[in-house]
């Protein structure tokens, strides 16, 4: 939609004030009822209503009649409240020419009243050519709805903040003047971006200043991740300026060496074409015979040395979040062992259940030593009882009975200790009704109690 600001000059207070209630109305709704303007700009007298219908002659507001009558900003109203507010706040007092158009904003001139020209960018995600916004920026982090004002107000709030802290730290980039909404303002750059140079006096100069920034960003802690010939400009004295961002990520993001290797690939291959210059890899490829190969021909993202105080920590960049700050300050004030508590937690119970499962096997053994007892006196029965005294035949059933006994105690005490084990919410790992068949009950006790357990 096309920037007419011709229009603001037939805009009255009214007409602002109910632009501004439906931006506030927009925070939890998509489309804002017309009963909700009406109270939130709270003119008299039924006013809201003629000033809407003035808003929709100038396309300043989208009605929407689909689930229920209401409106919704659009572009250009939403230009419309940032630059009254940048007006209001004296940063300027007049919109020139557009100097530039890109798939995520548009650039305008603007004039200060001491006639000072800077540049104003307004920021248009959402549109046709580049709609994957939620997939390729993190503007969101957390959120899962989203309005495209809302993440182009977002991503003019990271530029600017990105734009001042490079300023800070001597890189060359524009001069962040103010942001309001989705508009920054910034110094306007004397040059021409770098693919619209053919010639150059010393490519060769420029070539190494180029690969400099981006080295020099991946040591503060961050990566440009769009470096290209459209986001670079440079002045008839060959002077570099980099502009363009909102998608910057740290060197802690997953994808960091994919992106630093991308934005040195598009430089190589930029000055390859346009400027014929040949690298020390081209000549390796070129020559068949074996070559020394030059390990400074290209910056390699593991070479490089992070400094101190990273920028990325400071702005939060992508890949760097508070939950990564607060593990490093555990780590560095050494309060990481509760981690350690909890493996030998883990460990203890692991060896509790091995004590389980061995008093297991001791007693199956036990159960079978018994078994085997019983059929080598049943095989030589006849033969010990015509050998064995009455007194040793009373012995023997009382150390039999005393073996029972002391099976069906170990028995008892390994059910209770399962049970208990159970109601903790710990597993067992041998289940209650092998210890009632092997205990030696009775048919009658099996089945009562699995109807019991039934009922």
């Amino acid at each position: 939609m096309k920037l007419d600001v011709n229009v603001l000059r037939y805009l009255s207070k009214d007409d602002f004030r109910v632009l501004t209630a439906v931006e506030m109305g927009m925070r939890n709704h998509e489309i804002v009822p017309s009963e909700l303007v009406d109270r939130i700009a709270g003119l008299k007298h039924g006013g809201t209503y003629k000033v809407l219908k003035n808003l929709l002659k100038y396309k300043l507001l989208h009605h929407d009649r689909s689930k229920y009558d209401g409106f919704r900003l659009t572009y250009l109203g939403y230009d419309f409240l940032a630059i009254k507010t940048l007006v209001n706040r004296g940063v300027f007092t007049g919109v020139g020419r557009q100097i530039g158009v890109g798939k995520e904003s548009d650039i305008f001139e603007v004039a200060q009243e001491d006639g000072t020209i800077l540049a104003m960018k307004l920021h248009r995600l959402g549109r046709t050519s580049f709609r994957a916004v939620k997939s390729k920026r993190d503007y969101l982090r957390h959120r899962s709805s989203f309005s495209w004002l809302y993440l182009s107000r977002l991503a003019a709030l990271k530029e600017f903040a990105f734009m001042k802290a490079l300023q800070e730290h001597d890189f060359p980039v524009p001069k962040a003047i103010d942001c309001n909404r989705h508009c920054v303002i910034m110094s306007l750059v004397q040059g021409y971006p770098m693919v619209q140079v053919k010639q150059l006096q010393n490519p060769e100069t420029v070539f190494e200043k180029i690969i400099g920034i981006v080295v020099r960003l991946a040591e503060h802690g961050l990566i440009h991740c769009d470096f290209n010939e459209f986001n670079i400009m440079i002045d008839d004295d060959e002077k570099i300026t980099m502009i363009d961002f909102p998608q910057m990520v740290s060197v802690s993001h997953q994808n960091a060496q994919m992106y630093f290797d991308r934005d040195i690939e598009c430089i190589f291959k930029f000055f390859r074409k346009r400027f014929n210059m040949t690298f020390q890899e081209d000549r390796d490829e070129a020559d068949e015979t074996e070559v020394e190969v030059d390990e400074n021909s290209r910056p390699s993202f593991y070479d490089i040395t992070k400094d101190a105080n990273a920028l990325d920590r400071e702005l939060e960049a992508s890949g760097f979040t508070k939950k990564e700050q607060n593990d490093l300050d555990k780590f560095i004030e050494g309060e990481m062992e509760k981690s350690e508590d909890s493996d030998e937690d883990e460990e203890s119970d692991d060896e509790e259940e091995t004590c389980e499962s061995n008093e297991e096997e001791n007693l199956n053994e036990m159960k079978s030593l018994k078994l085997q007892e019983k059929e080598q006196k049943s095989s030589g029965g006849v033969e010990e009882e015509a050998e064995l005294d009455d007194n040793e035949k009373g012995e023997s059933s009382g150390d039999e009975a005393g073996r029972d006994e002391e099976l069906d105690k170990k028995l008892g005490k390994q059910r209770r200790r399962a049970m208990a084990a159970a109601r903790g919410g710990r597993k067992s790992q041998s289940s209650r009704n092998t210890y009632k068949d092997k205990g030696g009950r009775s048919q009658n006790s099996k089945i009562h109690n699995n109807m019991s357990g039934g009922w």
